[in-house]
């Protein structure tokens, strides 16, 4: 295939397809984080978060094994080769949550919307492409790297697996699947979420798309001539990526960021079609709509000082058991509780 279509070609396919199975999931199994953390606090029903757990269980598992088997070099990823900053992480990740508050998504989240025919989620996806540009390599770039260095290259990698490793002398593939496996257990401790196999069905297939981007840009990097990244799906900076390609396709090559967000979209179409939910929607109010603005403000750059969204830290640095996860997941999650509260409760005391 490599030979075929070129190295570029090759890992967008490889963002698309896994794109398309994230895009269904959204539309499809309601597979949301935003959605999941307020089912949970306002709902009393905690199986969307639950399916997040499945999720982050089934690309634990499958990323070690795949790194035990030789097919990912986990090492050289970013989430581990790059020393972790946590003071970014938590200030990114609360950022991020609270922008995802304000917004009403994440930017997977707002792509799915979007393939669903909501146009408000069309500026959220723009303004959250363009503010992460702004501090990932725009006017903010040089602040950022002063506050928050990005050195890579760590000394040793930033995972717990590697850790245990080094510490205790257990096999990374073994730390992965007492893990992952743990987590697959809490997750499917609930009667309730055993009983809905759809929730089980979507959480799998969002690990196995994060596992797909994983092995698929190893094989890329390992079999091609160019220096292709190993990466997987996230949706900050590719976003912008994406925004960025759009005006300069003539000039430019196709990659895996550009590929995972097209993929979001056409599975986001399919989806709401296959369901009857397409519908064209536009922002009735101008109050609404600032508000949405100001929260995708800060969840570009909240997400580039945590490296990583909702999807970037929550699965995809999870599926390598890097550091900085379960601090942005945390971060992200404390961030949307706040937003939530503010939005539904007030922040005046209860009387």
């Amino acid at each position: 295939m490599i030979d075929l279509v070129g190295e570029a070609n090759t890992v967008a396919l490889i963002g698309l397809i896994g794109g398309i199975a994230l895009g269904l999931a959204a539309r499809v199994g309601r597979f949301c984080t935003l959605g999941a953390i307020e089912d949970m606090l306002y709902g009393s029903d905690d199986r969307r978060l639950r399916m997040w757990g499945i999720a982050i269980a089934v690309a634990i598992i499958g990323t070690h094994v795949a790194m035990s088997a030789g097919w990912l070099a986990g090492t050289e990823t970013a989430y581990l080769d790059r020393r972790w900053t946590p003071l970014g992480t938590i200030i990114g990740g609360l950022m991020f949550g609270y922008g995802m508050a304000l917004s009403g998504n994440c930017g997977y989240g707002a792509l799915a919307r979007l393939g669903g025919g909501d146009m408000r989620a069309f500026v959220i996806v723009l303004v959250m492409g363009l503010s992460a540009y702004f501090v990932m390599s725009g006017p903010l770039a040089h602040l950022r790297v002063w506050l928050f260095p990005v050195e890579l290259g760590a000394t040793s990698p930033q995972g717990f697996s590697q850790l245990a490793e080094q510490r205790l002398g257990v096999p990374p593939v073994l730390t992965g699947l007492a893990i992952g496996g743990v987590l697959l257990a809490v997750a499917l401790s609930s009667s309730e979420i055993r009983r809905s196999r759809g929730h089980i069905f979507w959480g799998i297939m969002v690990g196995l798309a994060i596992l797909s981007g994983w092995v698929g840009t190893s094989w890329v990097a390992t079999a091609g001539f160019e220096a292709e990244p190993i990466e997987t799906h996230s949706f900050a900076a590719p976003i912008g990526d994406t925004i960025y390609y759009a005006m300069t396709a003539s000039g430019n090559t196709l990659s895996f960021s550009v590929g995972s967000v097209a993929g979001v979209l056409i599975g986001a179409v399919l989806g709401s079609y296959s369901k009857g939910h397409f519908r064209w929607e536009a922002c009735e109010d101008p109050r609404e709509l600032r508000r949405q603005i100001i929260g995708a403000a800060l969840m570009g750059p909240g997400a580039i000082l945590a490296v990583g969204c909702s999807v970037g830290q929550g699965i995809s640095a999870f599926s390598v058991l890097a550091y900085s996860a379960p601090v942005a997941f945390i971060a992200i999650f404390l961030g949307a509780a706040l937003g939530l509260r503010q939005l539904i409760e007030g922040f005046a005391p209860a009387e």
